[in-house]
C-alpha cells in the first residue's frame, strides 16, 4: 500500500463524520490533535469519514470546515474524503479475503438478537454482546451462491483465524496507558464491509492512517477498545502501527458526554449566539491537562 504523502515527523488527524453538526466534544478532540501537532512541529490533517452515505450530508461537511476555521484551526491539503476512496478499501478487503480471514455473513439484526437470547452466556464487550458467529464456518459454496444471487450480506473478520496468523503477543502503545496487550476478543468478528457499503470504520481507518502517513492517532477514549482490532488489521495487511493517544471525553455540567444524539450544543449555535472563539478555545485547552 503506497502512501499519499511522505511519512515524516509528527502527523495526526481529526476525522469527523458529517452526520450532524460538530459540538464541544468534537472541538476538544480537534484541539488536542491540533495543539499536539503544533507543539511537535508536525502536521495536522483533516479527514471526512463519510462512508455512511445514508446518514452523511454535504451540508454537514461544509459546516465542519466552517466550525474548525472559526476555532482558528488550519490543516494540510488535500482533505481526504473517504467516499472518494472506496477502491482503496476494496483492495484491502480483497487482500483479507485472499488470506482467508474474512467470511460472508447474512444475518439480520433480528437473527443476531435471537441467537444471543438463546445463549445468555454469550460473550459481551464494550459495545454489548459480541456477534455469536452464526455464519462462521458456513458452507463456502452455498455462501457464494447466495452472494451471486444478490442477497444482502456483510464481510466479517474471522478473528480466530486472524489471530492464528498474526504475530503472537501483539501490543500497541497508548501515550496515557503505556504498553497495551492486544485483546480483540472484546469485539469479536467485527464487520469490515457490507454489500451496499464496501468498507467499515475499522477497515477504512487503518487504511487511511497508513495512506496519509499518520504517525500519532489522537482520539477519544471511547475508541480505545477499537484499537485492539485495528492493530490486528494492521498486522494482517502489513501496515505500520502508529502511536495512540486516547484522550478523555469532554462532558457537560451534568457529567454527560457530548453527543450528536443528545442534541448537544453545537459550534454553529454558539457562533450564531455570538460566542467568542478565542475564549472558547482557551477554556477547551484548559481542559486538556485538567
Amino acid at each position: 500500500m503506497q502512501l499519499d504523502e511522505k511519512t515524516a515527523g509528527f502527523i495526526t488527524r481529526f476525522a469527523p463524520s458529517p452526520t450532524g453538526l460538530l459540538h464541544m466534544g468534537h472541538a476538544f478532540s480537534a484541539l488536542v490533535a491540533f495543539t499536539r501537532a503544533q507543539a511537535a512541529g508536525g502536521r495536522f490533517l483533516l479527514r471526512i469519514e463519510d462512508i455512511d452515505q445514508g446518514r452523511c450530508r454535504p451540508e454537514f461537511t461544509d459546516a465542519i470546515y466552517r466550525d474548525l476555521a472559526w476555532l482558528g484551526l488550519s490543516w494540510s491539503a488535500p482533505v481526504r474524503v473517504q467516499s472518494e476512496h472506496f477502491t482503496d478499501y476494496q483492495a484491502a478487503l480483497q487482500a483479507l479475503k485472499e488470506l482467508g480471514v474474512v467470511y460472508p455473513c447474512f444475518c439480520t439484526r433480528k437473527d443476531i438478537q435471537q441467537e444471543i437470547k438463546r445463549a445468555p452466556s454469550a460473550p459481551h464487550g464494550p459495545d454489548g454482546a459480541v456477534y455469536p458467529g452464526i455464519c462462521r464456518g458456513a458452507d463456502k459454496r452455498a455462501a457464494n451462491a447466495r452472494i451471486e444471487a444478490g442477497e444482502a450480506h456483510a464481510w466479517r473478520l474471522n478473528l480466530d483465524v486472524a489471530l492464528e496468523i498474526t504475530e503472537r503477543n501483539l501490543t500497541w502503545h497508548d501515550e496515557l496507558s503505556g504498553r497495551v496487550k492486544v485483546e480483540p476478543e472484546t469485539l469479536g468478528d467485527v464487520v469490515l464491509a457490507r454489500k451496499d457499503t464496501p468498507t467499515s470504520y475499522h477497515l477504512s481507518v487503518v487504511c487511511d492512517d497508513t495512506l496519509q502517513g499518520v504517525t500519532h492517532v489522537i482520539r477519544g477514549e471511547d475508541l480505545f477498545h477499537a484499537t485492539h482490532i485495528h492493530v490486528v488489521l494492521q498486522q494482517l495487511l502489513g501496515l505500520p502501527t502508529p502511536r495512540y493517544h486516547h484522550h478523555k471525553l469532554l462532558t457537560d455540567s451534568d457529567g454527560r458526554r457530548f453527543a450528536k444524539r443528545d442534541k448537544s450544543i453545537t459550534l454553529a449555535q454558539l457562533r450564531a449566539d455570538g460566542a467568542n472563539p478565542e475564549a472558547l478555545v482557551k477554556s477547551l485547552l484548559d481542559q486538556i491537562d485538567a
